[in-house]
């Protein structure tokens, strides 16, 4: 089957061609069956095809299909906000605006703040993923493949180190790092924000430290900055719970939406303290397809579905079980490039490194064949590609899942 009216721009993992899908399995146009541990690159926590979220979208397009909310209001839209301020667990006054994706949510954050603060300058951190268009390009803490030929970018963005258990950065080099950079860069009342994920996606599944986080959000507001969580990939029960900014104690001033809000149905949001979501002059946030009814309809069916014990239920079985098994494999010495295990809850990542501790990519290149060819779909992250992030749907069967942890041991052991 010829790609060759597709840009070659795009890089592919699989070079398969999928069919359908159920839960955690999906099927290629050859029948070949296949476990997913990548679930649309942590779109489908409740999985391919979840029926609340077909249902939904089937009688919503009885109804209407679409409508630019900016020019004619629909309920879908309303009630879905609605729901999702009340979803968010903050003590403030919550407000928002739906968005196509996150990486526009993200874009239009910069604008919120910047009419918020009247300053320019964000601190965004070394690893980090906002997401492909300009402005999140220069967000990004990463410059291959995303910022490589596309010329200056809109700014002023800094980056700090990023400090997790994870990736052996701690809270004091960070906090030196950031002394530095006010020291030397940049002054500090010329900042409009930081933005930050409580969970590198992109990165590797790295914990934000929570030391860091609260001495961050005490400096924000000591400086009159504001704080933006990326909650895009480690929202919506990725961690086991509604959003993992909980866990660090804090409470941002915005937080960025996207991936698994609608079950597969492109959407996204921003949303926050009411006082800078409504900053803006009229018509200065808005969009054709932004809040489209189809979309809306399906994030409403997936909140739904999912309540806290639903979340804590399926997290801690999806935690305990890649948790055991890795605990397992370490202690059977089954791969000398089993590295550490990292990241929170049910958003895990495994590392493929050699025995100094330099990545292994190329151990890493060679396990997503392998486990392609034995029924299995993974993704890599990582500064160097050479870790494996596990975002199977939360909804998979147990059963299910240990097969597919079975074939990832399977293909461990094979790597040279």
């Amino acid at each position: 089957m010829s790609r060759e009216t597709i840009s070659q721009s795009i890089s592919i993992v699989h070079p398969i061609n999928l069919s359908h899908g159920k839960n955690a399995e999906v099927w290629d146009t050859a029948g070949k069956r296949y476990i997913d541990f990548i679930g649309g690159i942590g779109v489908l926590n409740l999985g391919h095809c979840h029926p609340a979220v077909v249902d939904a979208i089937r009688e919503q397009a009885t109804r209407l299909t679409h409508y630019a909310f900016n020019a004619a209001p629909h309920m879908p839209y309303i009630d879905l906000m609605e729901r999702l301020t009340a979803f968010i667990p903050v003590s403030y006054p919550v407000s928002g605006m739906l968005t196509n994706s996150g990486a526009e949510a993200a874009e239009n954050a910069l604008k919120i703040v910047r009419g918020a603060t009247g300053r320019t300058a964000v601190i965004a951190f070394d690893g980090a993923f906002h997401g492909r268009t300009l402005a999140t390009l220069n967000l990004n803490g990463k410059v291959a493949p995303y910022k490589q030929k596309v010329g200056v970018l809109p700014g002023p963005v800094y980056h700090l180190p990023y400090p997790s258990a994870d990736n052996g950065v701690t809270c004091a080099e960070a906090l030196k790092a950031m002394d530095r950079l006010f020291s030397v860069e940049i002054d500090v009342n010329d900042v409009a924000c930081f933005i930050i994920e409580p969970v590198q996606g992109e990165g590797g599944f790295l914990a934000l430290d929570t030391e860091f986080a609260q001495a961050l959000r005490r400096f924000c507001d000591e400086n009159n900055i504001l704080l933006i969580a990326d909650e895009i990939q480690s929202g919506f029960g990725r961690t086991g719970q509604r959003f993992a900014f909980s866990s660090l104690g804090i409470e941002p001033d915005l937080i960025l939406l996207g991936k698994s809000i609608a079950g597969g149905v492109p959407l996204g949001a921003v949303v926050g303290r009411k006082a800078l979501m409504d900053n803006l002059p009229k018509g200065g946030l808005g969009g054709t397809y932004s809040g489209n009814p189809i979309a809306c309809a399906a994030a409403l069916a997936t909140l739904d579905v999912m309540t806290d014990e639903h979340l804590q239920v399926w997290g801690s079985r999806q935690e305990e079980a890649i948790v055991r098994r890795y605990q397992a494999w370490r202690a059977q010495h089954l791969s000398p490039y089993l590295g550490r295990l990292t990241g929170v809850g049910a958003m895990r990542g495994i590392e493929l490194a050699h025995a100094d501790g330099t990545p292994a990519a190329k151990q890493l290149t060679q396990l997503l064949s392998l486990a392609r060819a034995a029924g299995l779909l993974l993704m890599p992250s990582g500064k160097s590609r050479h870790i494996i992030r596990l975002l199977a749907p939360l909804t998979i069967e147990p059963a299910v899942l240990e097969e597919g942890l079975d074939k990832l041991e399977a293909c461990l052991k094979q790597l040279d």
